[in-house]
Protein backbone atom coordinates (compact mmCIF):
# COMPACT_ATOMS: atom_id res chain seq x y z
CA UNK A 1 0.00 0.00 0.00
CA UNK A 2 1.55 3.30 -0.51
CA UNK A 3 0.92 5.79 1.93
CA UNK A 4 2.67 9.32 1.25
CA UNK A 5 1.00 11.37 4.62
CA UNK A 6 0.43 10.96 7.86
CA UNK A 7 0.13 12.42 11.15
CA UNK A 8 2.01 11.48 14.07
CA UNK A 9 2.57 12.34 17.85
CA UNK A 10 5.83 12.67 19.01
CA UNK A 11 7.15 12.77 23.32
CA UNK A 12 11.05 13.63 23.73
CA UNK A 13 11.94 12.29 26.89
CA UNK A 14 11.82 14.58 29.93
CA UNK A 15 14.97 15.63 32.26
CA UNK A 16 16.55 13.96 34.89
CA UNK A 17 15.98 15.74 38.78
CA UNK A 18 18.78 16.59 39.95
CA UNK A 19 19.52 15.58 44.13
CA UNK A 20 20.10 16.81 47.38
CA UNK A 21 23.09 15.18 48.53
CA UNK A 22 25.89 15.96 51.05
CA UNK A 23 29.32 14.17 51.30
CA UNK A 24 29.36 11.79 54.47
CA UNK A 25 33.13 10.39 54.98
CA UNK A 26 34.88 8.82 57.32
CA UNK A 27 37.79 11.65 58.69
CA UNK A 28 35.66 14.22 56.77
CA UNK A 29 33.71 15.99 59.24
CA UNK A 30 32.89 19.11 57.03
CA UNK A 31 31.46 17.11 53.75
CA UNK A 32 29.91 19.70 51.90
CA UNK A 33 26.96 19.44 48.86
CA UNK A 34 27.60 16.27 46.46
CA UNK A 35 24.48 16.02 44.94
CA UNK A 36 24.28 15.40 41.02
CA UNK A 37 22.50 16.25 37.62
CA UNK A 38 19.89 14.85 36.44
CA UNK A 39 20.60 13.22 33.25
CA UNK A 40 18.96 14.53 29.61
CA UNK A 41 15.97 12.82 28.13
CA UNK A 42 16.06 11.56 24.82
CA UNK A 43 15.07 13.13 21.59
CA UNK A 44 12.64 11.59 18.84
CA UNK A 45 14.47 11.85 15.23
CA UNK A 46 13.47 11.24 11.93
CA UNK A 47 15.76 9.69 9.57
CA UNK A 48 15.76 9.29 5.72
CA UNK A 49 16.58 5.92 4.80
CA UNK A 50 15.96 4.57 1.04
CA UNK A 51 15.16 0.99 1.95
CA UNK A 52 11.57 2.54 2.85
CA UNK A 53 9.40 3.92 -0.42
CA UNK A 54 5.87 4.95 1.26
CA UNK A 55 5.31 6.16 5.40
CA UNK A 56 2.81 2.79 5.67
CA UNK A 57 4.73 1.57 8.97
CA UNK A 58 3.89 5.07 10.37
CA UNK A 59 -0.15 4.55 9.81
CA UNK A 60 -0.21 2.18 12.05
CA UNK A 61 1.84 3.13 15.12
CA UNK A 62 1.80 6.78 15.58
CA UNK A 63 2.74 7.57 18.60
CA UNK A 64 6.63 8.14 19.74
CA UNK A 65 8.16 8.36 23.12
CA UNK A 66 11.47 8.88 23.89
CA UNK A 67 12.45 7.72 27.95
CA UNK A 68 13.06 10.54 30.86
CA UNK A 69 17.02 11.38 31.64
CA UNK A 70 18.02 9.33 34.70
CA UNK A 71 18.18 11.59 38.20
CA UNK A 72 21.10 12.47 39.59
CA UNK A 73 23.04 10.25 42.68
CA UNK A 74 25.25 11.42 45.76
CA UNK A 75 29.09 12.20 45.07
CA UNK A 76 28.00 14.61 42.13
CA UNK A 77 27.12 11.28 40.07
CA UNK A 78 25.14 12.22 37.00
CA UNK A 79 22.05 10.73 36.03
CA UNK A 80 21.99 8.72 32.60
CA UNK A 81 21.01 10.37 29.09
CA UNK A 82 18.15 8.31 27.56
CA UNK A 83 18.91 7.30 24.24
CA UNK A 84 17.22 8.66 21.25
CA UNK A 85 14.08 7.13 19.50
CA UNK A 86 15.35 6.88 15.80
CA UNK A 87 11.84 6.73 13.47
CA UNK A 88 13.12 5.88 9.93
CA UNK A 89 11.31 7.37 7.05
CA UNK A 90 11.54 7.13 3.12
CA UNK A 91 14.02 9.65 1.34
CA UNK A 92 11.75 13.18 0.15
CA UNK A 93 9.81 13.19 3.68
CA UNK A 94 8.99 16.74 4.51
CA UNK A 95 7.94 17.14 7.72
CA UNK A 96 5.01 20.10 9.53
CA UNK A 97 4.22 20.93 13.19
CA UNK A 98 0.63 20.23 12.72
CA UNK A 99 -1.11 22.96 14.35
CA UNK A 100 1.02 25.67 12.92
CA UNK A 101 1.72 24.40 9.73
CA UNK A 102 4.78 25.60 9.65
CA UNK A 103 7.67 23.36 8.16
CA UNK A 104 10.47 21.49 9.98
CA UNK A 105 12.37 19.46 8.10
CA UNK A 106 13.12 18.29 4.35
CA UNK A 107 14.73 14.95 4.09
CA UNK A 108 15.94 14.67 0.67
CA UNK A 109 19.36 12.56 0.52
CA UNK A 110 20.16 8.73 2.35
CA UNK A 111 21.46 9.42 5.99
CA UNK A 112 19.88 13.02 6.35
CA UNK A 113 18.01 13.39 9.53
CA UNK A 114 16.36 16.15 12.09
CA UNK A 115 15.60 16.15 15.80
CA UNK A 116 11.53 16.93 15.68
CA UNK A 117 11.03 17.25 19.64
CA UNK A 118 14.38 17.86 21.53
CA UNK A 119 14.92 15.81 25.00
CA UNK A 120 14.61 18.12 28.25
CA UNK A 121 17.54 19.15 30.38
CA UNK A 122 18.58 17.29 33.82
CA UNK A 123 18.50 19.43 36.55
CA UNK A 124 21.16 20.42 38.51
CA UNK A 125 22.42 18.82 42.23
CA UNK A 126 22.80 20.82 45.06
CA UNK A 127 26.31 20.74 44.50
CA UNK A 128 25.69 23.89 42.61
CA UNK A 129 24.32 25.69 44.46
CA UNK A 130 26.60 26.15 47.08
CA UNK A 131 28.33 29.91 47.97
CA UNK A 132 30.62 31.06 50.54
CA UNK A 133 27.43 32.58 52.43
CA UNK A 134 25.33 28.83 52.01
CA UNK A 135 27.47 26.01 52.73
CA UNK A 136 24.78 23.50 53.03
CA UNK A 137 22.29 24.23 50.11
CA UNK A 138 19.44 22.03 50.04
CA UNK A 139 18.16 23.30 46.61
CA UNK A 140 18.05 21.26 43.76
CA UNK A 141 16.37 21.58 40.07
CA UNK A 142 14.12 19.15 38.33
CA UNK A 143 14.57 17.94 35.43
CA UNK A 144 12.44 20.39 32.29
CA UNK A 145 10.14 18.70 29.95
CA UNK A 146 10.78 16.78 26.85
CA UNK A 147 9.20 18.62 23.74
CA UNK A 148 6.07 16.98 22.31
CA UNK A 149 3.90 17.57 19.46
CA UNK A 150 1.96 16.36 16.70
CA UNK A 151 3.52 16.47 13.05
CA UNK A 152 2.73 16.04 9.58
CA UNK A 153 4.76 14.11 7.44
CA UNK A 154 4.47 14.26 3.76
CA UNK A 155 6.38 12.74 1.23
CA UNK A 156 7.00 13.89 -1.93
CA UNK A 157 8.94 11.50 -4.39
CA UNK A 158 12.32 12.07 -6.04
CA UNK A 159 12.27 12.03 -9.08
CA UNK A 160 13.81 14.05 -12.34
CA UNK A 161 10.69 13.85 -14.56
CA UNK A 162 7.16 14.36 -14.07
CA UNK A 163 4.40 12.72 -16.17
CA UNK A 164 1.13 14.70 -16.46
CA UNK A 165 -2.02 13.56 -17.96
CA UNK A 166 -5.82 13.23 -18.39
CA UNK A 167 -6.51 9.78 -17.61
CA UNK A 168 -5.76 7.27 -20.00
CA UNK A 169 -3.30 9.53 -21.49
CA UNK A 170 -0.69 7.09 -21.53
CA UNK A 171 1.60 7.81 -18.42
CA UNK A 172 1.59 4.41 -17.27
CA UNK A 173 2.32 2.83 -20.60
CA UNK A 174 5.27 5.40 -21.24
CA UNK A 175 6.94 4.72 -18.31
CA UNK A 176 6.27 0.60 -18.68
CA UNK A 177 7.97 1.38 -22.62
CA UNK A 178 10.77 3.50 -21.15
CA UNK A 179 11.60 1.71 -18.02
CA UNK A 180 11.38 -1.53 -16.04
CA UNK A 181 8.81 -0.01 -13.92
CA UNK A 182 5.48 -2.17 -14.47
CA UNK A 183 2.29 -0.25 -13.87
CA UNK A 184 -1.21 -1.47 -13.86
CA UNK A 185 -2.89 -0.06 -17.30
CA UNK A 186 -6.44 -1.15 -18.52
CA UNK A 187 -8.98 1.07 -20.45
CA UNK A 188 -10.84 2.62 -17.75
CA UNK A 189 -10.39 6.05 -16.22
CA UNK A 190 -7.85 5.91 -12.98
CA UNK A 191 -6.43 3.04 -13.30
CA UNK A 192 -3.38 4.54 -11.80
CA UNK A 193 -3.89 4.86 -8.36
CA UNK A 194 -0.53 5.45 -6.30
CA UNK A 195 2.43 7.25 -8.49
CA UNK A 196 5.06 5.13 -9.93
CA UNK A 197 8.96 5.45 -10.43
CA UNK A 198 10.99 4.11 -13.40
CA UNK A 199 14.26 4.57 -14.50
CA UNK A 200 14.75 5.57 -18.07
CA UNK A 201 18.58 4.82 -19.48
CA UNK A 202 18.92 7.29 -22.33
CA UNK A 203 22.79 6.90 -23.28
CA UNK A 204 25.03 4.66 -21.62
CA UNK A 205 25.89 5.34 -18.20
CA UNK A 206 22.90 8.07 -18.11
CA UNK A 207 19.81 7.68 -16.62
CA UNK A 208 17.33 9.58 -15.08
CA UNK A 209 14.23 8.76 -12.77
CA UNK A 210 10.22 9.23 -14.14
CA UNK A 211 7.47 9.76 -11.95
CA UNK A 212 4.16 8.55 -13.23
CA UNK A 213 1.52 10.78 -11.55
CA UNK A 214 -2.24 9.70 -11.12
CA UNK A 215 -4.05 11.42 -14.00
CA UNK A 216 -5.72 14.97 -13.39
CA UNK A 217 -9.23 16.17 -14.30
CA UNK A 218 -10.23 19.54 -14.98
CA UNK A 219 -11.25 20.72 -10.91
CA UNK A 220 -8.71 18.69 -9.70
CA UNK A 221 -7.01 21.40 -7.38
CA UNK A 222 -10.66 21.93 -5.84
CA UNK A 223 -10.89 17.96 -5.38
CA UNK A 224 -12.54 16.51 -7.95
CA UNK A 225 -11.55 13.14 -9.04
CA UNK A 226 -8.28 11.88 -7.40
CA UNK A 227 -7.90 15.55 -6.41
CA UNK A 228 -4.37 17.02 -6.15
CA UNK A 229 -2.92 14.42 -3.13
CA UNK A 230 -0.55 13.65 -5.64
CA UNK A 231 0.41 17.04 -7.42
CA UNK A 232 2.93 17.22 -4.58
CA UNK A 233 5.25 14.60 -6.26
CA UNK A 234 5.28 16.82 -9.36
CA UNK A 235 7.22 19.87 -6.84
CA UNK A 236 10.70 18.38 -6.52
CA UNK A 237 10.52 16.92 -10.43
CA UNK A 238 13.43 18.91 -12.44
CA UNK A 239 11.21 18.90 -15.56
CA UNK A 240 7.75 17.76 -16.82
CA UNK A 241 6.04 16.41 -19.36
CA UNK A 242 2.27 16.92 -20.39
CA UNK A 243 1.13 14.26 -22.01
CA UNK A 244 -2.45 14.57 -24.46
CA UNK A 245 -3.97 11.93 -26.20
CA UNK A 246 -4.17 12.11 -29.99
CA UNK A 247 -6.51 9.02 -30.34
CA UNK A 248 -9.48 9.58 -32.51
CA UNK A 249 -11.59 8.46 -29.96
CA UNK A 250 -10.06 10.95 -27.48
CA UNK A 251 -12.78 12.28 -25.73
CA UNK A 252 -11.72 15.58 -25.57
CA UNK A 253 -10.07 18.57 -27.35
CA UNK A 254 -6.28 18.10 -27.23
CA UNK A 255 -5.41 21.78 -27.13
CA UNK A 256 -8.13 22.36 -24.61
CA UNK A 257 -6.85 19.17 -22.24
CA UNK A 258 -3.16 20.95 -22.93
CA UNK A 259 -4.58 24.37 -21.28
CA UNK A 260 -6.66 22.66 -18.60
CA UNK A 261 -3.75 20.32 -17.75
CA UNK A 262 -1.49 23.96 -17.05
CA UNK A 263 -4.11 25.18 -15.59
CA UNK A 264 -4.84 23.03 -12.75
CA UNK A 265 -0.90 23.08 -12.34
CA UNK A 266 -0.85 26.46 -11.67
CA UNK A 267 -4.00 26.25 -9.02
CA UNK A 268 -1.89 24.00 -7.04
CA UNK A 269 1.39 25.86 -7.19
CA UNK A 270 1.95 28.63 -9.23
CA UNK A 271 5.53 27.78 -9.01
CA UNK A 272 4.61 24.60 -11.11
CA UNK A 273 3.70 26.98 -14.00
CA UNK A 274 7.66 27.97 -14.87
CA UNK A 275 8.61 24.41 -14.39
CA UNK A 276 10.65 23.71 -17.49
CA UNK A 277 8.26 21.25 -19.60
CA UNK A 278 7.22 19.35 -23.30
CA UNK A 279 4.29 18.34 -25.04
CA UNK A 280 4.04 14.78 -25.73
CA UNK A 281 0.85 13.44 -28.00
CA UNK A 282 0.53 9.61 -27.15
CA UNK A 283 -1.25 6.73 -28.89
CA UNK A 284 0.50 8.08 -32.78
CA UNK A 285 -0.63 4.81 -33.74
CA UNK A 286 -4.36 5.43 -33.31
CA UNK A 287 -4.23 8.74 -34.33
CA UNK A 288 -6.75 8.22 -37.46
CA UNK A 289 -6.38 10.87 -40.21
CA UNK A 290 -3.87 12.73 -38.03
CA UNK A 291 -6.50 16.09 -37.27
CA UNK A 292 -5.63 16.26 -33.55
CA UNK A 293 -2.09 15.30 -33.75
CA UNK A 294 -1.83 18.57 -36.54
CA UNK A 295 -3.99 20.27 -33.92
CA UNK A 296 -1.90 20.15 -31.26
CA UNK A 297 1.36 20.49 -32.98
CA UNK A 298 0.67 24.17 -34.11
CA UNK A 299 -0.60 25.03 -30.84
CA UNK A 300 3.17 23.93 -29.24
CA UNK A 301 4.50 25.85 -32.49
CA UNK A 302 2.63 28.70 -31.34
CA UNK A 303 3.58 28.65 -27.89
CA UNK A 304 7.19 27.56 -28.72
CA UNK A 305 6.94 24.71 -27.17
CA UNK A 306 8.41 21.34 -27.38
CA UNK A 307 6.35 18.80 -28.93
CA UNK A 308 6.78 14.94 -29.56
CA UNK A 309 4.44 12.25 -30.58
CA UNK A 310 4.87 9.27 -29.49
CA UNK A 311 3.39 5.46 -29.81
CA UNK A 312 4.36 3.47 -26.94
CA UNK A 313 3.28 0.54 -28.14
CA UNK A 314 5.04 0.94 -31.77
CA UNK A 315 7.94 2.55 -29.64
CA UNK A 316 7.86 5.24 -32.88
CA UNK A 317 8.86 8.37 -31.63
CA UNK A 318 10.10 7.25 -28.28
CA UNK A 319 13.85 7.47 -29.00
CA UNK A 320 13.83 10.77 -29.76
CA UNK A 321 11.68 12.16 -26.73
CA UNK A 322 14.19 10.01 -24.30
CA UNK A 323 17.14 11.82 -25.55
CA UNK A 324 15.67 15.06 -25.58
CA UNK A 325 14.29 14.97 -21.84
CA UNK A 326 17.80 13.06 -20.91
CA UNK A 327 19.39 16.43 -22.10
CA UNK A 328 17.14 18.60 -20.68
CA UNK A 329 17.86 16.56 -17.03
CA UNK A 330 21.34 16.50 -17.80
CA UNK A 331 21.76 19.98 -18.42
CA UNK A 332 19.32 20.73 -14.97
CA UNK A 333 21.40 18.43 -12.81
CA UNK A 334 24.88 20.45 -13.93
CA UNK A 335 22.86 24.50 -13.73
CA UNK A 336 21.66 23.06 -10.35
CA UNK A 337 25.23 22.24 -9.11
CA UNK A 338 26.77 24.84 -10.37
CA UNK A 339 24.60 26.89 -8.34
CA UNK A 340 25.65 24.97 -5.19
Amino acid sequence: MFVDQVRIFVKAGDGGTGVCSFRREKYVPHGGPDGGDGGNGGNVVLLASRQLTTLLDLRYQQHYTAKPGGPGEGSNRHGKTAADVVIRVPIGTVVFHDDTGEPLADLTEEGHSAIVARGGHGGRGNSHFATPTNHVPTYFEKGTPGEERWLRLELKLMADVGLVGFPNAGKSTLIAASSAARPKIADYPFTTLVPNLGVVSWKEDASFVVADIPGLIEGAHEGKGLGFQFLRHVERTMFLLHLVDISEWAPDDPVVSFEVMRKELAAYNPLLKNKPFAVVGTKMDSQGNSQRLEQLRIHCRKRRTRFFAVSAITREGLGPLLLYVGSQVEALRNACATKS
